[in-house]
């Protein structure tokens, strides 16, 4: 099943690499077998169409489903793994997956950039709503950042403003920024996570 569905959307056109692997996780859950029968017995169509249906859609809704999909199927990031990824990364001002992204040597969501920054989805949310902003000037973190920043940094929580109000989060969100091993930093170029879609607790880890 997992590989029908997979040749099905790498098959189709302008289907990001985000997607496709999400539709491939959903199908690998314990859970899918069982979701798929109810699917069928309340409609009586197939799930798989439906799925990619949804999972294409750029509605706030559909990305709400998505998010509940994912926490049906995965088990969410727990701490321990970002401490490990933290403590394994290096800083350096070698390229990062981030400034791939900038150069567009790696595929991303992209969902917003200016002359200055860009903002695109995470590939493992955290929240219905998951997006990043970073800087294209390489700062390895917000203590790489200097007085002539000033700037640059207050546009990036600007422009997270911006992309939380085009994804209509009008209830709230958090915007974090995670600096040094303590910090569990796991990529050493400066990011805002913002997430939103759910109530979050305090304190955050």
């Amino acid at each position: 099943m997992k590989s029908y569905v997979c040749d099905v959307v790498q098959g189709q056109n302008g289907i990001s690499l985000e997607v496709q692997q999400l539709i491939c996780r959903i199908v690998e859950c314990p859970e899918y077998s069982m979701l798929m029968t109810v699917t069928r017995a309340a409609s009586r169509i197939n799930i798989i169409p439906v799925a990619i249906k949804y999972l294409l859609t750029a509605s706030t809704t559909s990305r709400l489903l998505v998010a509940g999909l994912q926490n049906v199927c995965t088990s969410p990031v727990s701490s321990n793994d970002e401490v490990k990824k933290a403590k394994a990364a290096t800083k350096s001002r070698e390229p990062t997956i981030f400034s791939k992204i900038i150069d567009k040597s790696i595929p991303a969501n992209i969902i917003y950039e200016d002359n200055e920054c860009l903002a695109f989805r995470d590939v493992s949310p955290q929240a219905p709503i998951h997006f990043l902003v970073i800087p294209r000037k390489p700062l390895t973190g917000i203590d790489d950042a200097v007085d002539t920043d000033e700037k640059l940094l207050g546009h990036l929580l600007l422009v997270a403003k911006k992309v939380a109000e085009q994804e209509k989060l009008e209830k709230g969100y958090r915007i974090v920024i995670n600096n040094g091993p303590d910090g569990s930093q796991s990529v050493y170029h400066l990011h805002l996570h913002i997430m939103g879609g759910r109530q979050m607790e305090w304190p955050p880890g």
